[in-house]
């Protein structure tokens, strides 16, 4: 392990003297290069730095309508509930209405499809923050 880490150092002085040895035009071309890489990565991590920014946001805004739907729900639920209470004590007979049963269906479907959505956006932010790491 010794012998490899000093073959590894022996390589490393051989670039730098290939560096020293290098006309000064080509070093400066070498730094040139090596400035337009930096700027390069630096501009990709901040392209990365505002698409996690705004996926943070629109996941936290996608949060708060999947809390507001699922009240929503829920409120919808219990007044269901209540009414088929009152109408089973009117009548044994009578079924809930379609209308109130395809509200709380479409809601239903709703918070599902926003819970879908959420977990496609996270996966995407977590998908970003792994590029960006490897950037």
């Amino acid at each position: 392990e010794v012998q490899k880490l000093n073959q590894q150092l022996e390589e490393k002085n051989g670039e730098i003297q290939q560096m020293i040895n290098q006309p000064p035009y080509e070093k400066e071309r070498e730094i040139l290069r090596l400035q337009k890489t930096l700027a390069e990565r630096e501009k990709a991590q901040a392209t990365s730095d505002v698409l996690c920014r705004s996926l943070t946001d629109e996941t936290q805004q996608l949060q708060r309508k999947l809390a507001s739907t699922a009240e929503m729900c829920q409120h919808l639920a219990k007044c269901l509930e209540e009414k088929q209470r009152k109408e089973k004590g009117n009548s044994d007979d009578q079924i809930p209405t379609e209308r109130s049963n395809q509200v709380f269906l479409q809601l239903l479907y709703n918070e599902t499809s926003l819970q879908a959505l959420i977990c496609n956006l996270q996966e995407e932010n977590r998908m970003l923050k792994q590029k960006v790491a490897h950037v």
